[in-house]
């Protein structure tokens, strides 16, 4: 063996004896235990009842330190809701893997499928893999709780996920939960909303980023973001055939990025009946977002606006009867304001409202004219605006009266 040789084989048996020390200093339950649902009489084969085998294997995963629950692929019916509870501080990965597993509920009373309850401080919480189909008779598909004074759930992660036909919400997310993930999911076919986040008692929702995810078909909204909740951002999803709006968010979203919105309000009766793909109260920006309609779905965004919207290279339009749909319905209070920057589509403002549109479809700026209006030309200090006889005034600092000024033109 050359000298190089010999370098490496040393430096080769130097990490491997380190690495051999690290792990026998870390404990099995801060390495994460696993534990398999099969172990614990779980069969998956379509036609068991695997409720008490499927609950004994997270009682066994979720009791004491949090393990992960793996649970081979299958068909498993369960006739009653499957509880896990995190109770103590958990601070490594842990939770459920079920890729390949299809959960079928038999429940008719308004049960939900599965509650993870959260009573401590959690972190690396995962959900992945879960296929479940409901009846349209029983609860949520997934209710995360963690709206106790002790709870919080952070750097949590649910993906890979799909909820169809159950009773009320397909996931229902409600407390102290931050910094959490939303990857890759299936909302679809769902009584009420595909997916709630909402603000609780114990701490709002803040910094819950959902990517690429389908909300489909669902009798309410898309998803919808409640009880004072706005810390959600969602990118790369799609929100269709909703029966009210696409996404509903009555205190502000974050962030929209690249989603679609397209023919939401299928409960409406008509067209002029029905409305935007996104509710937006409060504040929001969207940047790269489309609506397109062919039936009930009226715009992209309608904003009740107390803070600001910032709108960057979207669209809205329809086709069929629905070849009036536009962009936006904006309206909002002082100190509200909408500025939006090369987008398409016919914008309406509402009760006065004027929103600040940049290289819009017919090029150019277009401004407020009214001598109120947070959104005038300014030249240095100098304001313009038009008067209530047409003429072009201006004025050094902003008007107080619509005959402020000097009037510069017709």
């Amino acid at each position: 063996m050359n000298r190089r040789g010999l370098l490496t084989a040393a430096w080769t048996a130097a990490l491997a004896a380190a690495s051999a020390d690290v792990m026998g200093a870390v404990t099995p339950a801060a390495a994460g235990r696993v534990v398999v649902a099969s172990q614990y009489g779980a069969v998956g084969d379509g036609s068991a009842d695997d409720t008490r085998a499927l609950q004994a294997a997270l009682d066994a995963a979720f009791g004491g330190t949090p393990a992960l629950l793996v649970i081979p692929p299958g068909v498993y019916r369960i006739a009653d809701t499957l509880h896990a509870r995190v109770n103590s501080a958990v601070s490594h990965p842990c939770g459920i893997s079920a890729r390949g597993a299809h959960v079928m509920s038999q429940m008719r009373g308004g049960q939900n499928l599965f509650e993870l309850v959260v009573g401590a401080a959690a972190r690396f919480v995962l959900i992945e893999g879960l296929d479940l189909l409901g009846t349209g008779r029983d609860g949520h598909g997934i209710y995360v709780d963690c709206d106790s004074p002790t709870a919080s759930l952070e750097n949590f992660c649910l993906r890979d996920v799909v909820i169809q036909y159950c009773g009320a919400d397909g996931a229902r997310l409600a407390g102290n939960a931050s910094e959490g993930q939303i990857v890759n999911s299936y909302f679809r076919n769902n009584r009420a909303n595909g997916m709630t986040l909402a603000n609780g008692r114990a701490g709002p929702i803040s910094s819950v980023n959902v990517f690429g995810c389908v909300f489909g078909d669902n009798q309410g909204h898309g998803a919808a973001l409640l009880d004072g909740c706005a810390g959600g951002a969602f990118h790369g999803c799609y929100f269709l055939l909703n029966g009210a709006f696409g996404l509903a968010a009555e205190s502000g979203c974050t962030l929209l990025s690249n989603c679609g919105f397209e023919n939401n309000h299928q409960a409406a009766d008509t067209f002029e009946h029905g409305d935007a793909g996104l509710r937006l109260g409060g504040f929001g920006t969207l940047v790269g977002c489309m609506a397109y309609s062919m039936l009930k779905q009226t715009h992209l965004i309608r904003a009740s606006l107390s803070g600001e919207l910032v709108m960057v290279g979207c669209s809205g339009s329809g086709d069929a009867q629905a070849r009036n749909a536009g962009l936006a319905r904006l309206a909002g209070a002082d100190p509200a304001s909408a500025t939006l920057i090369g987008c398409s589509g016919a914008v309406a403002c509402e009760g006065g409202f004027e929103a600040l549109e940049i290289a819009a479809a017919g090029g150019g700026v277009r401004f407020g004219s009214d001598w109120r209006s947070r959104n005038l030309p300014r030249l240095g200090d100098y304001y313009l605006w038009v008067d209530g006889r047409g003429r072009l005034r201006s004025k050094k600092g902003r008007p107080a009266a619509d005959d402020d000024g000097t009037p510069v033109g017709a």
